[in-house]
């Protein structure tokens, strides 16, 4: 794939494909912990196939985030304006950063979901059975590094958690590129929170980064959920596990959508955010302690920078 960057059209990016580590959550829970450590070490990204959400709830998820974005645009607004984040367009910064997609951005509570009741549904279980997938993941983590089994996934049973969800919508692109050529759908980023579960249709986008402008595409799988590490559970890790920048690319094909369905696993705003103490004895601790409230003002202000995380390093 060729790309040509959005902010700088003149720029020209040779775009490789990597098929991120595969594992399959149904193995023996000692060699899967294994397995998602060292995914998280060496990538910070993998997909999880047999990972127990039900097809139907993905599905009437799914097709209840179409049946949203298909509305007009006052409709989507009104939905939108109803709770503390909801609908958006291009803009996917609070700086204006801009990106070739729609999305609606909801808490998890469920006051916080405010639309028609099937759509209200719709969202409850597919985030009930989501949490709950994290929550396994991050107890599987806890395994293979040897801290205590609750130590990340209670931050997420809280219910005062303040995770989200989101869901964004990429259709296809109006105007004309050349041949060969996309541009950019969601610029690059990190996630702040501590783990992302992203489940996608067919339809590809994704690109992970590699460091040095070095950037490779994630096949599409509407089998799997795409798991990523976020800065807070880099910090929690002592810097052992990675928070990878990602972004998406805008969709070019000219009679399908890509839709993505974004988890993001959050800790309570006034939870303080520290290392176990199991992964600093041979090392001195990287991060300094903060909360996630303060740590989530600090990503506002900075939108999509790179060095985030560094403001709470150690000196």
């Amino acid at each position: 794939m060729v790309v040509a960057t959005e902010s700088n059209p003149g720029r020209i990016e040779k775009i490789r494909e990597l098929e991120i580590p595969v594992i399959d959550l149904s193995g023996k829970k000692s060699e899967v912990a294994r397995l998602i450590v060292k995914a998280c070490e060496e990538y910070g990204f993998f997909k999880l196939i047999n990972h127990g959400v039900p097809h139907h709830i993905i599905k009437k998820m799914e097709d209840e985030a179409f049946e949203f974005f298909d509305q007009p645009l006052p409709d989507k607004m009104r939905v939108g304006s109803a709770n503390p984040f909801g609908y958006g367009s291009k803009n996917i910064g609070l700086g204006g950063d801009k990106g070739e997609l729609e999305y609606l951005l909801l808490q998890t509570n469920q006051d916080c979901i405010v639309s028609t009741s099937k759509f209200r549904c719709a969202v409850s279980s597919y985030v009930g059975c989501v949490r709950e997938l994290a929550c396994k993941i991050l107890e599987l983590i806890a395994r293979g590094l040897g801290v205590p089994p609750s130590f990340f996934s209670h931050l997420l049973r809280r219910l005062d958690s303040d995770s989200l969800l989101r869901l964004n919508h990429y259709p296809p692109v109006t105007y004309p590129l050349q041949r060969g050529h996309t541009t950019i759908g969601f610029g690059e980023h990190s996630d702040p929170q501590i783990l992302t579960l992203l489940r996608s249709n067919g339809v590809p986008g994704l690109q992970i980064s590699l460091g040095n402008s070095n950037w490779v595409s994630v096949a599409p799988d509407p089998h799997a959920f795409c798991v990523n590490i976020g800065d807070v559970l880099q910090a929690m890790t002592n810097g052992r596990f990675i928070s990878v920048r990602h972004r998406a690319m805008a969709n070019t094909l000219p009679d399908q959508s890509r839709l993505s369905l974004v988890f993001f696993g959050a800790p309570p705003p006034e939870v303080v955010i520290t290392c176990p103490p199991q992964l600093i004895k041979k090392n001195e601790p990287l991060y300094r302690a903060f909360t996630w409230a303060e740590y989530k003002s600090h990503t506002y202000a900075h939108r999509l920078g790179e060095t985030r995380l560094d403001h709470f390093k150690i000196a």
